[in-house]
């Protein structure tokens, strides 16, 4: 590896560039260096404001203020085996900002992207805790619906897919993207018809205020959580009446003892100084990749150059070596593709830089992406 050019965006935040040699060819790449010891330096998780929407990148960053970012998460970008049923750009695995838990993951075999190594799922997730440390960890729905008649279980949380038979709840940040999608596919094959026995229902201030047999869209008021039952989920949510008193629990079960503070989903590509088996050492893409060094006080966000001379890229293996040569101890590997970008922006100005070149030649909207300040997180 040879680095091209560095240069300090902020205290503790540092922009570099880098050459190297895969197996497909030349590579060029893109690398934020964040020192999680410099107390003005802070990560957090940038998003449209809603689960079920998009935005490009330098967007996200401008909006809040960041210094620089990197796209996140792989997301439901479209819906070409349910014809009619609308993509809604949600994220696959759950997320965290400011310590608001935004959404859980969607079921291992709904995911979009390639599947992670032998022993990861849609659960895994990135972050820093409320300690100031990164980590890997996963993030795992427990919850309850609490009706005059019994507990039903929560198999979901603002998920662009319900497990099968299960029972999901969208909140107001869901946004107003249609709730139909999360009644496709199966638990194992994102592909599969989409069901017909479903049902919705409308609790507002802790009271069913209105039932339907299809779910719907548009945005959910402030007061106001929507249940959505396919299968045998629907099928509890029919004896609900109007009027019936009903409440919903839902937290996030952490694998990490300090809860996160931000937390984006992927999968993990090393831990412990060491790469998982099973990396796919075949195919060649650009990618993005997030790492944690020096004992979980340094991230490093990587993005590869989309450039026509450098768009083969990096296969998964050769993406986890180089996040090892980088100082990374643990790796993730982000989405990619067309998605992959990392914007900086100079101290006085309002509008980020796109550093990389987008393979597809522009930047792709995104769900959301690892956003970089000097200072504190603003909060959305």
């Amino acid at each position: 590896m040879r680095y091209v050019g560095s240069e300090s965006l902020a205290p503790g935040v540092e922009y570099r560039e880098f050459a190297l040699t895969g197996s497909h060819g030349p590579v060029y790449g893109h690398l934020l260096t964040v020192d999680l010891r410099e107390p003005r330096a802070e990560v957090g998780l940038v998003y449209p404001g809603t689960v079920g929407a998009r935005a490009a990148v330098s967007a996200l960053a401008d909006a809040g203020g960041a210094v620089g970012a990197v796209n996140g998460d792989f997301f439901n970008i479209s819906e070409t085996q349910h014809p009619g049923v609308a993509a809604t750009g949600a994220p696959v695995g759950p997320a965290v900002a400011d310590g608001r838990w935004l959404k859980a993951a969607v079921p291992d075999g709904q995911r979009f992207g390639p599947p992670g190594p032998p022993g990861t799922g849609t659960r895994d997730v990135i972050g820093v805790g409320t300690d100031r440390t990164a980590r890997i960890g996963s993030l795992t729905l427990r919850g309850t619906v609490h009706t005059k008649d019994g507990a039903l279980p929560l198999r979901g949380f603002n998920q662009y897919a319900v497990a099968e038979n299960g029972i999901g709840a969208f909140t107001p940040v869901w946004g107003a993207a249609s709730r139909v999608r999360a009644t496709c596919g199966s638990d194992a094959d994102r592909a599969a018809p989409c069901t017909s026995d479903t049902y919705e229902v409308t609790v507002t201030r802790g009271r069913v205020a209105k039932t339907a047999a299809v779910p719907g869209g548009g945005p959910i008021a402030a007061d106001s959580v929507v249940l959505v039952g396919r299968e045998a989920g629907a099928g509890a949510l029919r004896a609900l009446r109007v009027g019936d008193p009903v409440t919903v629990d839902s937290r996030p079960q952490s694998t990490s003892r300090v809860p996160f503070a931000f937390a984006v989903g992927g999968f993990p590509i090393v831990r412990d100084d060491e790469p998982l088996d099973g990396l796919d050492s075949a195919a060649a893409a650009v990618r993005t990749a997030a790492g944690i060094g020096d004992g979980g006080r340094r991230l490093y966000l990587l993005a590869l150059d989309g450039d026509v001379d450098y768009r083969p890229g990096l296969t998964v293996a050769e993406l986890a070596d180089t996040m090892l040569d980088l100082g990374a101890d643990d790796a993730f590997n982000l989405d990619g593709g067309g998605s992959t970008t990392l914007v900086t922006r100079e101290a006085g100005s309002g509008r980020s830089t796109v550093r990389n070149h987008p393979s597809g030649g522009a930047e792709r909207p995104v769900a959301n992406g690892i956003g970089v300040f000097a200072g504190p997180r603003p909060q959305l």
